[in-house]
């Protein structure tokens, strides 16, 4: 693309995956993040850079302006030194000049480099650190389960195919295998790998490996396929599924109503099955007698595919790193899946072809067991579930900062006759139908963003902005946030008093905020109604911690050493991010000394970091460990 199509998707987008504009003065350290992100985000083809060109921070909407850059051949020279001599391996990008608005710009494109060269990262920092990711229109610092992703193809170990310290094969439960045969018998009755025997099929499907001794051992994968219940209570603790009853549409919306939860542990199958059961027997079923039938025949409101393959897919694709469980939470009006591990995949991109497992070997079983498919087609065959059956659109949530993956289904049939005659109130505005379909998810879920009405109306980036905005000023959303945070809420013209769902409509992310793996961690909004919102909101902080930690700060008094209130923001800093005011509340002291006497020295000596390093003053600045 040439420099006037970079700046006016830009205008019309604000911010983009594929294109950054930075007004670039020199060659800074910004600038090499963004190329770094470029050259490692898989399967994006690269991305452009739009030098000379800054955003209106002041500006509502998007806005951008053409400064152009003072000495462009000298900014070149700069830029092609810095990019083959920064990294592990040099950068060759395309670089060339051209003019907007009678100004000079620089146009740079950023190649993908190869899968053998990646990761690419800045040689003085090293990994993971020195890495970066294109997550959104944002440069990431890589995880090491970015890491994973890279190194795959240099066939580097991934974690669920490690040896399980204290382990041995008779912590493997033969009725799992049995399982395996049995699934594996129903999807290919000529396998040859049925003819083996248990040991030898265990060592096929590397769920046991060899120790440093020369003695088989099981891995992660062969305990959490196989393992028997008591070492799969020991060894992951934690890796187990709950299923949450929540009376109403919000999480523990008054405190003297409580939830029923029921805990789930069982090797992967037996788990996946169980789960899938206690869901179905419990979610609001449709009814209908076919013509010269007996009986009725009762359907859940969510398809038994959809259901399936987002069951499949938090089993697959969670951290099993992560100390936490998944959880299945039943609304009212919804039903949410949380596992714990962001997607691998951009959120721009789940739904496309080609699969990022995060356990390839627990994925390569379930495939083989026809649960899963490694195609990446388990989001769209829930997509195409759900439309199918005349429901709203599933929701899914990448969170990074929280770890964590969610997919929201709505139990809303989609253009019903009560949807017909709400929507007839706007027919003066002549509406398609692809924004009357994004209205009744507005209405819905409170919210509704730019992916969302991709997925929803299958249209591109463009198109679903021009749509939104048109909504917008049709004075029938209201925006909300800016650049890849952009989101659109329902206005009172909208929902109008008596169509009301909700009273506060806000962003799916933002109602969940307050949810942890504690089951009784209560929402922000919870603590808000109290009767001592400071306290409640401070026990709301307090539950989300591990036992342990939650005791050193109940236990930190006003007059504790510095240092030994500095060591425990950095320990509460290797759990989780916190922002200035969250660790005030939960220390008990004034923000401006949580800032001046504990974060700064701590930062000083590089043992946190901030999460927002290029705008120390961001209102979502937070702090975190550097090994985070």
């Amino acid at each position: 693309m040439n420099a006037i199509e970079l700046l006016k998707h830009l205008n019309l987008l604000d911010e983009h995956e594929r294109i950054e504009a930075k007004r670039a003065q020199d060659v800074g350290k910004s600038v090499l993040e963004t190329i770094c992100a470029f050259a490692n985000e898989p399967n994006m083809g690269g991305g452009w850079l739009l030098l000379g060109v800054t955003r209106e921070e002041l500006a509502l909407f998007p806005a951008y302006e053409v400064e152009g850059v003072p000495n462009p051949d000298k900014l070149s020279a700069d830029l092609a030194s810095q990019c083959a001599n920064s990294f592990n391996q040099p950068l060759r990008v395309d670089i060339h000049t051209e003019t907007l608005e009678d100004k000079v710009v620089l146009v740079v494109f950023v190649p993908e480099a190869a899968s053998q060269d990646k990761p690419i990262y800045f040689k003085a920092t090293g990994l993971p650190r020195g890495a970066y990711r294109r997550i959104g229109s944002t440069d990431q610092r890589c995880t090491e389960d970015d890491l994973a992703i890279f190194y795959q193809f240099r066939q580097q170990e991934s974690f669920d195919s490690g040896l399980v310290p204290d382990t041995e094969l008779g912590d493997l439960d033969e009725a799992a295998i049995a399982d395996y045969r049995q699934a594996r018998a129903d999807a290919n009755p000529d396998a040859e790998e049925l003819r083996w025997t248990d040991e030898e099929l265990l060592q096929a499907l590397n769920a046991v490996r060899r120790d440093s001794a020369g003695r088989w051992r099981p891995t992660v994968a062969g305990l959490l396929l196989f393992g028997k219940s008591i070492a799969l209570r020991r060894c992951f603790p934690m890796t187990r599924v709950d299923y949450i009853r929540v009376p109403g549409r919000e999480w523990v919306p008054q405190p003297d109503r409580r939830f029923d939860t029921v805990e789930l542990r069982a090797p992967l199958f037996s788990l996946l099955r169980r789960t899938q059961a206690t869901i179905l027997d419990d979610l609001p079923k449709a009814f209908g007698l076919e013509e010269g039938a007996l009986q009725r025949i009762d359907t859940p409101v969510i398809p038994m595919r959809a259901l399936r393959e987002a069951l499949v897919n938090a089993l697959m694709h969670r951290s099993y790193r992560t100390h936490a469980p998944i959880q299945v939470i039943r609304y009212a009006n919804r039903l949410e899946i949380r596992n714990p591990g962001f997607s691998l995949k951009s959120p721009e991109h789940l739904g496309d072809p080609g699969s990022m497992p995060r356990n390839p070997v627990v994925a390569a079983v379930l495939h083989e067991t026809r649960f899963a498919e490694t195609k990446g087609s388990g989001i769209r065959a829930i997509r195409a579930a759900m439309e199918d059956a005349g429901l709203a659109p599933p929701m899914f949530e990448s969170d990074r900062a929280q770890d964590q993956f969610v997919t929201h289904f709505l139990f809303h049939h989609f253009l019903n006759e009560e949807d017909i005659r709400w929507l007839a109130r706007f027919k003066d505005l002549h509406l398609t139908e692809e924004e009357t379909r994004a209205l009744v998810v507005a209405r819905e879920a409170g919210a509704i963003d730019n992916a969302t009405y991709r997925n929803l109306n299958k249209v591109d980036a463009l198109n679903a902005s021009a749509a939104l905005r048109k909504l917008r000023d049709a004075n029938l959303l209201n925006q909300q946030g800016r650049g890849s945070a952009t989101w659109y809420r329902p206005t009172t013209l909208l929902i109008g008093e008596s169509g009301k769902k909700d009273s506060k409509p806000k962003p799916l992310s933002s109602e969940f905020a307050g949810l942890s793996s504690n089951p009784d961690a209560l929402s922000s909004k919870s603590a808000l109604l109290s009767s001592n919102p400071e306290s409640e909101a401070r026990d709301t902080l307090l539950n989300q911690l591990p036992g342990q930690l939650a005791a050193r700060v109940g236990g930190m008094g006003q007059r504790h050493p510095p240092e030994q209130v500095r060591d425990l923001v950095e320990a509460l800093c290797q759990h989780r991010a916190w922002k200035v005011e969250e660790l005030a509340l939960l220390l008990s002291r004034n923000p401006e000394t949580i800032r001046q006497n504990y974060l700064r020295p701590l930062l000083a000596q590089n043992r946190i970091a901030m999460t927002r390093p290029d705008t120390p003053n961001s209102p979502q600045q937070a702090y975190r460990s550097v090994d985070q």
